[in-house]
């Protein structure tokens, strides 16, 4: 439509309008890309270190069942019901395993329910469900490209993420009075802005360096930051620029979906929407299953836990890609692929805010529990708990 306007009024022609779209299209991907990593900078900001720690190994537990589960039921019901070849299978149930941490923590934040109890277990293991799903994608990759499975490159890569995660949290808390006090010589406006984006970004860029993903980079570092003095001095800037790059990812994750695979008039659409169907019960029911694993005294609200691991988003357009490219997926197994992470995206937010109302005495409690310094989100959500957006 861009492209269609800029010929009529400044008379582009179709050579130069090719041209045009190319390099458009690649700004685009660069502001989408900043948008992502600005939205998990937020989110890491917003979160409470302690209280992520404290239910760590919950979140451990719901990730790792958020993996097995989906993986297990959609490879074995590939295999029995549809008598799928054993790689396709495998690559199809990977795809089922990540989570979307991006679309996740942001719903979480719209319905100010991030600081609870509840929000951090799914913070907590979306992010390492990213990380298991990195693992499986380089391990099912492998398989598909070579036939077999490196089992050194995976052992280096799970090495690499637990020694990312826990190195930049454990010296990023040893140097941030170093940052606050470089940040108090520098001697231009927005210092603090200009210095917190310098850290998202490096850490970023290592996380992918190391063949993790940006985002857990990025989020590293709200975190790292979230535990000094500026920590709401700094959400108050973030949050305009984030306004304005975070919807241009949500536009792109949306751009590259092909809504032509949910046309049934198209035959070839059709034997991918029956495995599609199968594949978003499989998607739904694995994720929702893993709140009720959720062990410990305090009251949580299970099922809010569960709904919070469903969407795909675009880790699950990255395993598609993958898979495509590889030669892997047919194309009917490709659309379902799709197919599966447009109903998990779009069906996560209202299922969420379902849970969480249906939940509230158990959100209630679990904010309770939360240390007196957490942030005012918590304040606001005790008062209007159904005032959200």
């Amino acid at each position: 439509m861009v492209i269609a306007l800029l010929k009529s009024t400044a008379g582009l022609t179709p050579d130069l309008a090719s041209e045009v779209f190319q390099a458009q299209s690649e700004v685009v991907s660069v502001l989408a890309e900043m948008g992502v990593i600005l939205l998990l900078f937020e989110i890491g900001l917003e979160s409470d270190l302690k209280e992520l720690i404290k239910v760590g190994p919950q979140a451990a537990v719901v990730a790792v069942v958020g993996v097995v589960t989906p993986f297990a039921l959609g490879t074995l019901g590939l295999l029995a019901f549809f008598h799928m070849a054993t790689v396709p299978a495998i690559f199809a149930g990977a795809a089922l395993t990540a989570t979307s941490i991006g679309i996740t923590a942001k719903v979480l934040s719209e319905l100010r329910q991030l600081s609870t109890r509840e929000g951090q277990i799914i913070i907590g293991a979306a992010i390492l469900d990213d990380i298991l799903g990195i693992v499986v994608l380089a391990v099912v990759a492998s398989l598909a490209k070579t036939g077999e499975v490196k089992l050194a490159n995976v052992a280096i890569l799970i090495a690499s993420a637990a020694a990312f995660l826990i190195g930049t949290i454990v010296v990023g808390r040893l140097l941030a009075p170093y940052f606050l006090g470089l940040v108090q010589n520098m001697k231009t406006r927005g210092q603090l802005l200009i210095a917190a984006l310098v850290v998202a970004l490096v850490l970023s860029y290592i996380g992918a360096v190391i063949h993790l993903e940006a985002i857990l980079g990025a989020f590293a570092a709200g975190l790292i930051l979230g535990e000094t003095e500026k920590r709401h001095e700094l959400e108050k800037q973030v949050v305009p620029i984030a306004d304005v790059l975070v919807p241009i990812f949500f536009i792109t994750v949306g751009a590259r979906t092909e809504l032509a695979v949910l046309n049934p008039m198209v035959p070839s659409n059709r034997e991918g929407l029956i495995i599609a169907t199968f594949l978003v019960l499989v998607a739904i029911v694995g994720k929702v299953v893993t709140g009720f694993t959720v062990f410990g005294p305090e009251k949580v609200n299970k099922l809010a836990i569960g709904v919070g691991m469903i969407p795909r988003g675009e880790v699950g357009l990255v395993f598609a890609g993958v898979g495509a490219a590889s030669g892997a997926l047919s194309d009917s197994l490709n659309a379902a692929i799709i197919v599966m992470v447009i109903a998990t995206t779009f069906v996560a937010p209202p299922l969420l805010r379902i849970a969480f109302s249906r939940g509230d005495g158990a959100s209630a409690a679990s904010e309770a529990t939360l240390p007196p310094d957490a942030p005012d989100a918590i304040s606001a959500a005790a008062t209007t708990p159904n005032d959200s957006p």
